[in-house]
């Protein structure tokens, strides 16, 4: 594939904003993440209580994409975007100038959810934009936005350490509002986009086995990304910090290690979306699955070195970041009309993901066992299970629409 024909087969400026879009809203949604250490430090919390506070932000992205999803169908990319981000300031003014109890953290988190919801608006812009050839790639570059989670990860930890973590969420409103400007200049809604429904035309998706499908495969690969990107810092400390170890790592060392695992993914999802364009999503997810599998259990061995532990956990970040954008490649190809509303839901179900993992796996087997190890043997069993699972959907697949699609590899 030629960079140009790429250029001229939609419009880059809006290609180029979907991420820029995507990658400011994944920073402050996963900000609760990013600074855990220091918040749960303030408040003295339990596994659990952990797990929850860095879970929220992400069930709170899962509530607000569908309605995201719908508003960009009815409205358009460039005025959903605008409203998204609009609504984003409130939490941050929020945890700047307040968050002095636990509760306030948890509704700070919740409402968070509104950058977790660009998800449903960058990646349809980006969809509409370009032929079916080309949507892998054009996914997997806006989609790449999750690397706002290196953002976090990385200058978080920093600033709160000098700063407090307060004057983050603070900090986080000159990138946001220098993403609304250009945002607000360079987008242009497609051309082609549908008309819009009624409310409940959309509702009719549901009625597709294919929805719940890939909102179940979107669920392990974002949610296991987004999940464990959350998690990454209490369970990094939890095995190799100094609260453990005489000189193991502090806090901002941990938020380093964190950001290249979290790199690993982002920078893989357009990968995954360019090689799903080449050799099919369907060929490249089982892939993908059967490695995460085997990543997860890698890493319930618990390594003494945290070079090889970051090995595993960078392996399994960069394969669920290429699933992600190879579902994303499959899912135009089936909804190209209804594109905003099952972005919202497929990316719900990813988000609910990213919230199950550290909520009811994670911390609370740490919890109740002293351990991390319990925690990935769940999860890779559950990965392997899905891989199943998604073999035996896809033989359907292939019998029926997905061969019906000439031109365009599944």
């Amino acid at each position: 594939m030629k960079v140009q024909n790429f250029r001229k087969a939609g419009h880059f400026p809006s290609l180029l904003s979907a991420f820029l879009y995507f990658d400011v809203s994944f920073m402050i949604w996963v900000m609760c993440g990013a600074l855990s250490l220091f918040i749960t430090r303030d408040f003295g919390l339990s596994d659990t209580q952990k797990a929850a506070m860095v879970a929220i932000p992400v069930l709170g992205g899962s509530v607000f994409r569908i309605p995201m999803g719908i508003l960009a169908d009815r409205i358009g990319c460039k005025k959903a975007g605008l409203t998204g981000m609009f609504l984003t300031i409130i939490p941050l003014v929020w945890g700047w100038l307040g968050g002095s109890s636990l509760l306030q953290v948890h509704m700070i988190g919740f409402l968070l959810g509104f950058a977790g919801a660009s998800f449903a608006v960058s990646l349809s812009l980006a969809s509409r934009w370009y032929p079916p050839q080309y949507q892998g790639l054009a996914m997997g570059i806006a989609g790449a936005g999750n690397s706002g989670t290196a953002l976090a990860t990385f200058f978080g930890p920093q600033i709160a350490e000098a700063y407090g973590w307060h004057s983050v969420f603070g900090i986080a409103l000159i990138p946001l509002f220098i993403i609304m400007v250009i945002y607000a200049i360079l987008v242009k809604d497609a051309p082609n986009a549908p008309a819009p429904k009624p409310l409940k035309s959309y509702l009719s998706v549901f009625k597709h086995a294919d929805t719940w499908w890939f909102s179940m495969f979107y669920a392990i690969t974002f949610g296991g990304f987004v999940g464990f990107a959350n998690y990454a810092n209490i369970f990094f400390y939890d095995v190799y910090g100094d609260n453990v170890h005489p000189g193991g790592l502090t806090k901002v060392e941990v938020g380093y290690l964190v950001t290249i695992t979290v790199i690993a993914g982002s920078f893989f999802r357009p990968i995954g979306g360019w090689l799903a364009d080449r050799i099919g999503g369907i060929r490249l997810l089982l892939i993908l699955f059967s490695v995460i599998t085997a990543s997860a259990f890698a890493i319930a061995t618990m390594p003494g070195s945290v070079a090889v532990m970051l090995c595993y956990t960078s392996m399994m970040m960069a394969c669920l970041g290429m699933g992600n954008g190879s579902v994303f490649q499959i899912i135009p190809q089936r909804f190209s009309s209804e594109i905003g509303v099952i972005t919202g839901i497929v990316g719900a179900a990813g988000g609910l993901g990213g919230y199950l993992l550290p909520s009811y796996v994670l911390g609370p087997l740490k919890q109740h066992t002293g351990s991390q190890v319990t925690g990935f043997l769940v999860v890779g069993s559950i990965v392997l299970l899905t891989t199943l699972i998604f073999f035996a959907v896809t033989r359907s697949w292939r019998k029926s629409w997905a061969a019906a699609q000439s031109g365009v590899n599944f």
